[in-house]
């Protein structure tokens, strides 16, 4: 249960980060040091929670067979110790994201899988 949530060790730490830098770079504090408060990163069950500290401190006053769930979840580490995003991290992710390459103007220029295909919209 949410109860057994722990902060992350310094290792398991390193991974998240490492992993996030390759998305947002940086602005990783900015993920941690918001303006609307201070966010943390709990695990449990080998899932990474992004949780308000201060949502995480009302928490401890509702009764633990009663909360369902705290916080979203960022990924989980694999049984080899491998850090993998969830999609529900895209919502926090997006706004921090680094733009890779230039983006592709055309139809044309977007490899396209097989069995998919493109349509214009205008």
């Amino acid at each position: 249960m949410w109860w057994e949530m722990r902060p992350l060790t310094d290792e398991e730490t390193r991974l998240l980060f490492e992993k996030l830098a390759k998305y947002i770079g940086e602005n990783i504090k900015l993920l941690v040091d918001r303006p609307d408060g201070t966010y943390c990163f709990r695990l449990h069950n080998n899932r990474v929670y992004y949780v308000s500290e201060k949502i995480l401190k009302l928490a401890t006053n509702i009764a633990r067979d009663k909360l369902v769930s705290l916080g979203t979840c960022f990924g989980k580490f694999t049984k080899t110790l491998k850090f993998r995003l969830h999609i529900t991290a895209l919502d926090y992710l997006a706004p921090y994201a680094k733009i890779l390459g230039s983006l592709p103007r055309s139809p044309a220029s977007v490899v396209q899988p097989e069995g998919f295909s493109i349509h214009r919209m205008d």
